[in-house]
């Protein structure tokens, strides 16, 4: 169940790539290149996965003590959380604003387009939270994935899809990337005058809880039965 879920995801992304590729040449138009940026900006969160796996493995496996291991986990999950925005980010994309006035692609290519980057972005964002929350439970709990069906986990879930909605907002109407936090005290200026304009401070709670429910229940959709699965297969071993 898990390697159909990180092979569809995957192979969701590289549909999306190929069809913002064959975009130019098919229909003889210019390459939308911010589009290419965001997709490659999406997967930049498991590249942070895969860079923690390679860190805290060796780690774990030479027996290092505790609090190098959460210390370093502790780093690669701010980075990783940093990121994890760009990747349902790709969901702004749905407004079609990359057509020019007499475009000569159908209007039903670029619907399809855009359609399929939002789902790899959606999709990327659903898996990288349950393969943290997977490892996260494995670091704390041991062998055993009871905890993923728990509450604790789900809180946990819930904060990390709030913090990412709120980055898509930042991203698209504050126009901040991961980055900018290498300057924070510009950062914070840039988003209090951002929230102190007014009825600004509502479309951002507002985005912000209507954006983390609805990857909520993208989650549930796609992660639940995963999970659901993998408890069940504990249960009977």
């Amino acid at each position: 169940m898990l390697n159909s879920l990180v092979v569809g995801v995957l192979l969701m992304n590289l549909f999306a790539a190929a069809l913002v590729v064959a975009r130019a040449p098919v229909y003889r138009t210019r390459l939308y290149r911010p589009m290419l940026l965001n997709l490659a900006l999406s997967v930049a969160p498991f590249v942070v996965l895969a860079v923690a796996v390679v860190v805290l493995l060796p780690l774990i496996s030479r027996g290092a003590p505790p609090a190098v291991v959460w210390g370093s986990g502790i780093v690669l999950g701010v980075v990783w959380l940093l990121m994890l925005p760009n990747a349902g980010y790709l969901i702004t994309e749905l407004n079609l604003n990359h057509r020019r006035e007499g475009e000569r692609v159908p209007e039903w290519y670029d619907v399809l387009l855009v359609l399929v980057l939002a789902m790899s972005g959606v999709l990327t964002t659903v898996l990288n939270v349950f393969l943290v929350i997977l490892a996260w439970v494995i670091l704390r709990y041991g062998d055993t994935v009871a905890p993923l069906a728990g509450a604790e986990a789900r809180a946990v879930e819930a904060v990390v899809l709030l913090l990412v909605a709120f980055g898509i907002y930042l991203g698209r109407h504050v126009r901040l990337n991961s980055w900018d936090v290498k300057h924070p005290t510009h950062l914070v200026r840039k988003i209090v005058r951002h929230l102190r304009t007014p009825g600004r401070l509502g479309d951002a709670i507002g985005f912000t809880l209507l954006g983390a429910l609805f990857f909520g229940l993208m989650y549930l959709v796609v992660v639940g039965p995963v999970v659901q699965g993998l408890v069940e297969l504990e249960r009977l071993r």
